[in-house]
C-alpha cells in the first residue's frame, strides 16, 4: 500500500507572462513580437510561443534591471532602442541582446517615444519635457533640440522619405509638429485634434498622412498645409491605426475603382477593428467576429495596438489585458490567440476526456482556453465580470461550471472540435458567486456559494444545443452569517459542506438541511473536501492549518502546520492517503495522512497559490497564482523509486566486489573501488592493511591510483585524523602525498580549508606524542637507574 503514495512531483512546465503593457513590434518576416514586460523586452516566437531572446538586462545596472519606459526597433530588424528609467538610452544587438552602445538622454524627464529614421542611422527621443533631441547614433551624439511642443509626446515620427527631411511629433498639446530633421528648425504645425493626439500613418506616397486620437475623429493632412483636408468622425476613441496596404482584401468589401482612396484600419475603445476610407469619410468595414471586449468605462480602452504585417498578411491586435490576437487579413479569420499577461490565476480545471486541455479562470471576465501540448490558448467569453470559480464533472468531462462576479453561474460543453460553448446561465444570486462544486456520480445538479451568504442547488439541462438558457436553483438556504468561501460534494453526492470566514465549515443533506458544525479553526475556511474512502472531511484555514474532521460524529481527528500563512487549495491523493496544499506562503505542500508528516515542499511561485488542479490519475498537478505564472508538475515518485532501486542494486553488486578483492588480497584494486564507492572506513581497512608490509608499501600502492582518486583520500585521512586510532593511517597518507602537493604535481581543489582542517588535530596529536615519548624516557631512565641498585644487592 506505501509503495502507491506519492513521494515527489518535478517541475516540467512553466508557461509565465510575455506581454505586460506597453510597446510591441512585429518582425518584418512576421516570425517574432518584440514585446515590453515589466523591466525587460521580451522575444516571442509567433509558432512555437518561446521566449527566445530577453533584450534589456546589462551588466552595468547595480541592482540588475533598470525599467525600460518605451523602445523602438530599427526598420532593418537589427537594432533595438530603448529609454530607461535611469535617464540613460540604450542601443542593443536584437539578434544577441547584447549591449552596444548606451548614452544619457539630456532630457528633463523620462523619455515617452522613440523613432528611427528611414536609413536606421538617426534616432529622435521625445520626452515628457516637451522636447525632442536628435541623435546620430553611429557617434551617439545629439546633433538638434527640437522645441515647441508642450507636455509628454504621445507620437514620434520621421517622414519615410528621407529626402523630405521632416520629423513629426504630438505632445500634450493636442498639435502635430513638424521640424526639420538636418537643421532643426520648425516647420509648419498642423492643429486640428482637440484631445490627445495617438497615431500618426504616412501615405506610400509621402504626401498625405492621417491622425487619429481620443476625440473619436481621424483626420487626413496633406504634408506641408497646415489645414486638415479632411476630418472623418469615428464616434469612438482610438489608440491605434495602420494604413491598409494599396491592395487588400477583407470580407464583403471590394474596392471599386472610383472608390480608391486611403484606407485606414483603426481600433480603440469599442474593441473591434473597422476600416475606413478616408478620403470620401465612409466605414467600409467593421469586424464581427471580434474577440476583444469593449471598454467597460467611457474613453477607455480595450485595443492599444493594431500591428500589420506584409509578409504574412496578417492583422495583429494588442489588447488592454495584454492579449495578443492575429488575424488573416484576408478572411478576417483568427489564427492564433496569445495569453501575454495572464494576472492573478483564480482557478484552473482540466477538461475534456484525455484531459489535454485546461480551462483558466484569470483576473479577467474571458476564460482562458489552453491546449497543454502547444499552450495555444483560446479566450472564451460571456461572463460579464471576473471569473472567479471552476468545477467539471467526473461524469462528463467535456462539461464544466464557472461563476463570477457578475453574480451568475454559467454551464459551458467543450464539442468535438474542441469548442466551448455556454448552454446555461443562473441568475439567481445577489452577490458575487466565488466557489461552485458539482455533482461527482452524475452531471444533473451543481451547487453555489455566494456573498450574499446563500447555498444554491442548481439543475443542469438536459439538452447542451440550446445556447444560453436560463437555468433553475432547485434549492436555496441562507449557509453562513459571513461570505462562503467554498463548497464541496461529498463522492455520493449525499452530503454538501461549506467554508465561510466565520471560521466554521458546515455540512447539509442533499436538500440542504443541516447536518452539523465543524469548530475549530481561528480564522476563516478557505477550502473544503471530502475524502473518496473514508468518512472524513478535509478543511483548509487562514490560521495555516489543514484539519481532518470526522463526519460521523463532528470532531477533529488531526491538525497539519507547516504552511506559514493561508491555505488556499486542498486536495485529496492516493485514494486518501496523502493531502496535497497551496498557500499564500506560494508553497506547495504533500502530506502524509497517517504519519502527519509533509513529504514535499515545493517553492514554484511568488504569491498567493490560488489554484491547484490535479488531473484523474494524479500524475499532473497544474498550479497557478497572484504571480500570473501557470506552472506544470509532474509525479516522479516510481522514477525515482526505480533509480534508487538500481543504485541499491549497483551498491550490493560493488561490496560484494570488494569483499571479494580484500579476501584475495588485490589491495590496490580493492583500494580504488572503496575510494569510487566513498567508503571511507572500508579504504581505512585497506591503508591498515598495506602497513602491514610496512610504509613503503604504502607510498608503492599508492602510486598505482589517479590524482583525483588521491584527492579523494586526502579527503578521507582528514576525515581519519581527528580521531586519535586512526590517525597513524590518515599520517602516513600525509607523509606519502605530501611531497606530490609540494612539487604541483598533485592539485588540490579546497587544500586551505583541508590543512586549516587537519592542522589542530595533527598539533594535538604531536603533543600527547610527545608527552608519552617524554614519559617513556622518564621509565627508562627510573628503570635504568634502579638496576645497579638491584645488582648490588643480589651481590
Amino acid at each position: 500500500m506505501a509503495s502507491s503514495l506519492k513521494e515527489v512531483y518535478e517541475k516540467t512546465g512553466e508557461y509565465e507572462a510575455f506581454y505586460t503593457g506597453g510597446d510591441i513590434q512585429w518582425t518584418t518576416d512576421g516570425g517574432q513580437f518584440l514585446c515590453q514586460c515589466d523591466d525587460v523586452i521580451k522575444v516571442i516566437d509567433v509558432n512555437t510561443l518561446c521566449n527566445t531572446l530577453t533584450i534589456g538586462v546589462s551588466t552595468d545596472d547595480k541592482d540588475g534591471t533598470d525599467q525600460i519606459y518605451t523602445f523602438n526597433m530599427s526598420h532593418d530588424n537589427q537594432t533595438v532602442i530603448t529609454a530607461h528609467k535611469s535617464g540613460l538610452i540604450k542601443l542593443w544587438d536584437k539578434d544577441s541582446g547584447r549591449q552596444v552602445k548606451v548614452w544619457k538622454s539630456g532630457h528633463k524627464g523620462a523619455v515617452a517615444r522613440l523613432a528611427f529614421d528611414s536609413n536606421d542611422t538617426n534616432v529622435a527621443s521625445g520626452g515628457t519635457d516637451g522636447n525632442v533631441r536628435l541623435w546620430d547614433i553611429t557617434h551617439h551624439t545629439c546633433t538638434s533640440s527640437l522645441k515647441g511642443a508642450m507636455g509628454v509626446f504621445t507620437v514620434l515620427k520621421y517622414h519615410p522619405d528621407s529626402s523630405k527631411q521632416l520629423i513629426f511629433g504630438a505632445a500634450d498639446d493636442t498639435k502635430i509638429r513638424s521640424w526639420d530633421s538636418k537643421t532643426g528648425k520648425d516647420s509648419i504645425v498642423y492643429a486640428g485634434h482637440f484631445s490627445k493626439v495617438t497615431s500618426l500613418q504616412f501615405t506610400l506616397d509621402g504626401e498625405h498622412m492621417v491622425s487619429s486620437g481620443r476625440d473619436r475623429v481621424l483626420i487626413l493632412w496633406k504634408i506641408g498645409e497646415s489645414k486638415a483636408l479632411r476630418v472623418v468622425p469615428v464616434y469612438e476613441c482610438i489608440e491605434t491605426i495602420i494604413l491598409m496596404p494599396p491592395t487588400f482584401k477583407v470580407p464583403n468589401f471590394k474596392k471599386k475603382l472610383e472608390t480608391e482612396g486611403i484606407y485606414v484600419a483603426c481600433a480603440g475603445e469599442k474593441g473591434a477593428v473597422k476600416i475606413w476610407n478616408v478620403q470620401i469619410s465612409r466605414l467600409m468595414f467593421e469586424q464581427s467576429n471580434s474577440l476583444v471586449s469593449p471598454s467597460t468605462e467611457e474613453g477607455g480602452l480595450a485595443v492599444t495596438h493594431l500591428l500589420y504585417n506584409e509578409a504574412r498578411n496578417m492583422l495583429s491586435i494588442a489588447t488592454a489585458d495584454h492579449n495578443i490576437i492575429i488575424h488573416d487579413l484576408e478572411t478576417f479569420t483568427c489564427v492564433k490567440q496569445m495569453i501575454g499577461f495572464t494576472d492573478e490565476i483564480l482557478d484552473i480545471i482540466f477538461v475534456g476526456k484525455d484531459e489535454t486541455h485546461i480551462v483558466v479562470a484569470t483576473n479577467s471576465r474571458d476564460l482562458k482556453h489552453y491546449e497543454l501540448g502547444t499552450m495555444n490558448c483560446k479566450l472564451i467569453k460571456g461572463h460579464t465580470d471576473i471569473v472567479l470559480a471552476l468545477a467539471n464533472f467526473p461524469t462528463k468531462p467535456n462539461v464544466f461550471v464557472s461563476s463570477g462576479k457578475d453574480n451568475s453561474v454559467r454551464i459551458w460543453f467543450q464539442d468535438e472540435q474542441n469548442e466551448i460553448k455556454c448552454f446555461g446561465i443562473g441568475v439567481r444570486h445577489t452577490g458575487s458567486v466565488g466557489s461552485v462544486f458539482t455533482s461527482q456520480t452524475s452531471d444533473r445538479f451543481f451547487t453555489s456559494v455566494s456573498q450574499d451568504n446563500c447555498l444554491k442547488l442548481w439543475t443542469v439541462p438536459e439538452e447542451v444545443d440550446n445556447i444560453d438558457q436560463k437555468i433553475k436553483s432547485s434549492h436555496t438556504e441562507l449557509a453562513h452569517n459571513m461570505d462562503i468561501n467554498c463548497v464541496a460534494v461529498s463522492p455520493n453526492d449525499k452530503i454538501i459542506a461549506t467554508g465561510s470566514q466565520d471560521k466554521t465549515a458546515k455540512l447539509w443533506t442533499e436538500d440542504l438541511s443541516l447536518l452539523g458544525i465543524l469548530k475549530g479553526h481561528r480564522r476563516g475556511i478557505w477550502c473544503v473536501r471530502f475524502s473518496s474512502v473514508d468518512q472524513v472531511v478535509l478543511t483548509s484555514s487562514a490560521d495555516s492549518t489543514l484539519k481532518l474532521w470526522s463526519i460521523a460524529d463532528l470532531s477533529c481527528l488531526k491538525t497539519f502546520e507547516g504552511h506559514e500563512s493561508s491555505v488556499l487549495k486542498i486536495e485529496f491523493l492516493s485514494k486518501g492517503q496523502q493531502i496535497i496544499s497551496s498557500g499564500a506562503d506560494g508553497l506547495l505542500k504533500l502530506w502524509n495522512i497517517k504519519s502527519s508528516e509533509c513529504k514535499m515542499s515545493l517553492d514554484n511561485h511568488d504569491g498567493k497559490v490560488w489554484s491547484l488542479a490535479v488531473n484523474k490519475n494524479e500524475s499532473v498537478i497544474i498550479t497557478g497564482g497572484s504571480d500570473s505564472k501557470l506552472v506544470t508538475l509532474k509525479d516522479v515518485s516510481m522514477e525515482k523509486r526505480e533509480i534508487s532501486a538500481k543504485e541499491r542494486e549497483a551498491l550490493i553488486l560493488q561490496e560484494q566486489e570488494l569483499l571479494n578483492l580484500l579476501h584475495d588480497k588485490k589491495l590496490v584494486k580493492a583500494l580504488k573501488l572503496a575510494i569510487r564507492m566513498e567508503r571511507p572506513l572500508h579504504v581505512l581497512k585497506i591503508v591498515n592493511e598495506v602497513l602491514k608490509y610496512g610504509k613503503d608499501k604504502l607510498s608503492d600502492t599508492l602510486k598505482e591510483i589517479n590524482n583525483t582518486q588521491k584527492e579523494t583520500l586526502l579527503r578521507f585521512a582528514a576525515e581519519w585524523n581527528t580521531n586519535n586510532k586512526n590517525c597513524h593511517a590518515a599520517q602516513l597518507v600525509f607523509y606519502v602525498l605530501a611531497p606530490e602537493i609540494i612539487s604541483g604535481n598533485l592539485k588540490v581543489s579546497s587544500l586551505a580549508s583541508l590543512v586549516e582542517g587537519t592542522l589542530p588535530y595533527t598539533e594535538r596529536h604531536f603533543e600527547r606524542l610527545t608527552n608519552l615519548l617524554q614519559d617513556l624516557n622518564f621509565i627508562s631512565y627510573t628503570v635504568n637507574c634502579m638496576q645497579p641498585h638491584a645488582v648490588k644487592n643480589v651481590e
